[in-house]
């Protein structure tokens, strides 16, 4: 048997084949494989503000070339709103799940979005005005969803969590807080990342293939315990955490293109 064909044949590839896993899979059964990717610190390195994240010349480009060779079976799946999305990845429209599975652009360029309420918009213009003091703290508008960042004031992390919690229960039920990092947001608690993939799964291009999910954060958990238990294969991006469902890693988003560009090549 060959060495790509043990990778291929394994029920748990060992955690630091990650790469020679993708690698093999995407090679030798392109027409059996879904691929998933988060976006920021997967697929772009993360930066100090959201709109700082740099998108490489050739990326867009090459996630277009890698989506053709898997006969469209390729989605982003991100706390990213859609819009937002197609301006990093211009020209290119691929499917995306956004605001964590609460947005979806499907397969077929049916768009589902989450609903904005005159509330919420309050919500959000309180938000940015409870924090205009603190320097260093951002607030996100992501639409139906808000994100307070605090890479840059790091000690304003207890205070932003008390100030997010009592804006949801202004939120109400149809919110939910996410942690992720350096950031919280609210989003609708409709659905997450895993229910977006599953979605993905039962549509035309996806359908009978496994997935393989690759993401950098806690936000991406639910992503990989869906893909675990549909019999695919999940990756963190970074350094192995014990405490993720991920089955194998990758050391960085820069690999993680290093592998796209050779997949497409």
């Amino acid at each position: 048997m060959s060495h790509r064909k043990q990778f291929l044949s394994a029920s748990k590839p060992d955690a630091v084949s990650a790469e020679d896993f993708i690698l093999a899979a995407l090679s030798t059964d392109l027409q059996g494989w879904a691929l998933f990717l988060d976006i920021d610190g997967t697929l772009l390195d993360l930066a100090e503000t959201p709109d700082a994240v740099a998108v490489p010349p050739s990326l867009p480009g090459n996630l277009d070339a890698l989506s053709r060779k898997l006969e469209g079976a390729l989605a982003l799946v991100t706390g990213r709103g859609l819009d937002y999305v197609d301006q990093l990845f211009s020209p290119f429209f691929f499917p995306i799940a956004g605001l964590h599975g609460a947005e979806r652009r499907d397969s077929d360029g049916r768009v589902h979005k989450a609903a904005e309420t005159a509330e919420f918009e309050r919500l959000k213009a309180d938000l940015v005005a409870d924090t205009a003091n603190w320097p260093g703290v951002l607030i996100e508008d992501k639409g139906a969803a808000v994100a307070a960042h605090y890479r840059l004031a790091p000690d304003r992390k207890l205070q932003l969590e008390l100030l997010i919690e009592r804006a949801l229960i202004r939120a109400g039920p149809s919110w939910t807080i996410q942690h992720g990092k350096m950031v919280i947001e609210i989003r609708p608690a409709r659905a997450d990342k895993g229910e977006a993939v599953a979605a993905f799964l039962a549509q035309p291009a996806f359908a009978g293939r496994r997935a393989i999910a690759i993401g950098d954060d806690v936000t991406d958990e639910a992503m990989f315990r869906t893909v675990n238990r549909l019999g695919g294969y999940s990756i963190r991006v970074g350094s192995p955490w014990p405490a993720s469902e991920a089955l194998g890693s990758v050391p960085s988003a820069k690999a993680l293109r290093g592998i796209i560009a050779a997949l497409v090549a």
